[in-house]
């Protein structure tokens, strides 16, 4: 049939449209609630358009990029709707990278406006020192800061609230005309080189939104606490989720175990998400953080595969934890472990580690498979062979800012290539056993850093692992672990350790090296494998 599109059947999606529906059908539902502060949808969206005034009073329009480097508070969440509604693009910056970083950023993403919360004001100031360029800065001044010396100063030109007073809330919202205009710039962790800038558009947000409501079964009007960084993927793109379903962000600006427990139990917050970090600071917290709550917490994690004891721990607590796996380039998780009913008569371990599994595809995915990295073609469905995670749908990013080669690499025969290595189960679920670069090979061997992981991590001493390679002059690798003990175990040795894994593993695949004491972690909770690979090669 020859039929065409029209302005009647279809209209570029887009996420600004979530806040427009909410605001006229829910005008006084709290939005967000941060500390004594509370908005309703009606106020949070006319602030937005006060803001996107602004910004296009001071020559901000389609394309151009605003940055911000912020915790979770209201101003970062605002800036999810008052940035693109001018046409312009979101770039949120981590807040634990160093000033050259930013800098880096700050110029290659092309910003014209930068707000900064002043907690940040130590690495930001140094950042512009480096900069070539002029930069409309703009000052998140926040009372609930817990400020330590050096922290705090003022460097821009307005403060967030004076520059939102400049704008008017009859501001005419500057809708995409193609569902493919950017929204966002979110820059990888770049521990491999510079960062790289990934671009995502309205359409991909729009479905990630709506993909997210299916594959968690998300109600209208939950209560969602913020500890993932809304930097981090838009915060898995949930500041346009929540809209969606006129729901309330509670806003956590320090992710610790007992302001955890006091806004779940203050505001019966019924979702949260976080890195399995997040889960072991909240399972194993001491008992006067604690509190009790009478409702079900859903929880949602990302990154390294959680150990079975902590999903056990939780799961005790009166948590449900859902474990999903995605990417920057994929506007966040697109993999969740969908729970099947005929696994809840297992017994706790046997469903903990299923739950461990990285799962299925979101339903706005198109395909996502393991395939031979050589021959594209998919790998036996047995739980063992490994090959790499590919991923097509439609939350994928349009490619990386001003790298075409890049790019090209990562779309490689029509798929997006993710670096993960995973095996596919009988079931159809994938489980992730390494990053590629993670891979241990040692005596031509290839030894999985996430199982040797596993195996230290049921320990009861043991409360973060990671492992990493150590060269080694005869097997060329070794595996060398990182361990965080849990409190009242800090006399376990590593002869103890290893000694558990004799029981658990074949012994090629045992830890030569245990390593006690802290483990560096990125602002998002993830352990950074490369500062532990640089230790590795000094023991």
């Amino acid at each position: 049939m020859n039929l065409g599109k029209n302005d009647a059947n279809f209209v570029p999606l887009s996420p600004l449209s979530f806040i427009e529906k909410t605001k006229d059908v829910y005008p006084n539902y709290a939005s967000v609630i941060y500390g004594d502060k509370t908005y309703t949808w009606l106020e949070t969206y006319n602030r937005c358009l006060k803001f996107a005034s602004a910004l296009e009073r001071h020559g901000i329009g389609l394309g151009d990029t605003v940055s911000i480097i912020a915790a979770n508070t209201p101003e970062i969440f605002e800036t999810h709707y008052s940035v693109p509604m001018t046409g312009a693009v979101l770039n949120t910056i981590n807040t634990r990278l160093e000033a050259d970083t930013i800098a880096y950023i700050l110029d290659h993403g092309d910003a014209k406006v930068f707000i900064v919360d002043t907690q940040f004001s130590p690495s930001v100031k140094e950042a512009l020192a480096k900069l070539k360029k002029e930069i409309l800065v703009i000052d998140i001044v926040d009372p609930n800061a817990n400020l330590q010396e050096g922290q705090g100063e003022r460097l821009g030109k307005y403060t967030y609230d004076e520059f939102l007073e400049k704008g008017d809330s009859d501001y005419q919202v500057k809708k995409p005309a193609d569902e493919w205009q950017a929204i966002t710039l979110n820059y990888t962790s770049g521990t491999t080189g510079r960062p790289k800038g990934v671009v995502y558009h309205h359409r991909g947000a729009y479905l990630m939104s709506m993909g997210s409501v299916i594959a968690w079964n998300m109600p209208n009007h939950l209560r969602y606490l913020y500890t993932v960084p809304m930097f981090h993927c838009n915060g898995w793109c949930y500041p346009w989720t929540i809209a969606a379903l006129a729901g309330t962000i509670v806003c956590c600006r320090y992710v610790v175990a007992k302001d955890i427990y006091d806004l779940i139990a203050d505001h019966e917050v019924t979702h949260f998400g976080g890195a399995p970090i997040v889960l072991n600071m909240i399972a194993n917290a001491p008992d006067n953080e604690k509190r009790k709550f009478d409702h079900k917490v859903y929880a949602m994690t990302a990154g390294a595969p959680p150990p079975s004891a902590i999903l056990e721990k939780m799961e005790g607590l009166g948590f449900e934890v859902l474990h999903v796996y995605g990417l920057t380039e994929t506007f966040g998780h697109v993999l969740h472990c969908a729970w099947n009913q005929e696994w809840d008569e297992l017994p706790v371990a046997e469903k903990a580690e299923i739950k461990a599994r990285q799962g299925v595809r979101y339903p706005m995915m198109d395909a996502i498979d393991v395939l031979d990295p050589l021959t594209f073609e998919p790998v036996p469905r047995d739980g063992a062979t490994m090959g790499e995670i590919m991923i097509r749908g439609n939350a994928i990013m349009k490619g990386y800012y001003k790298d075409k080669e890049e790019t090209e690499k990562a779309f490689e025969n029509g798929w997006f290539h993710s670096g993960d290595l995973a095996v596919m189960h009988p079931d159809g679920y994938i489980q992730i056993k390494d990053r590629a670069k993670d891979v241990i090979i040692s005596g031509g061997e290839n030894i999985s850093s996430v199982e040797v992981e596993n195996v230290l991590a049921r320990h009861p001493a043991v409360s973060l692992v990671a492992v990493v390679a150590k060269p080694d002059e005869k097997w060329g690798e070794t595996p060398c672990a990182f361990v965080e003990l849990n409190r009242g175990y800090e006399k376990t040795t590593a002869t103890e350790l290893i000694d558990f894994c004799r029981q658990h593993m074949a012994g090629f695949k045992r830890p030569k090296f245990i390593i006690f004491g802290e483990l560096p972690k990125t602002s998002t909770g993830k352990i950074q494998k490369f500062e532990l690979r640089k230790r590795a090669k000094e023991v």
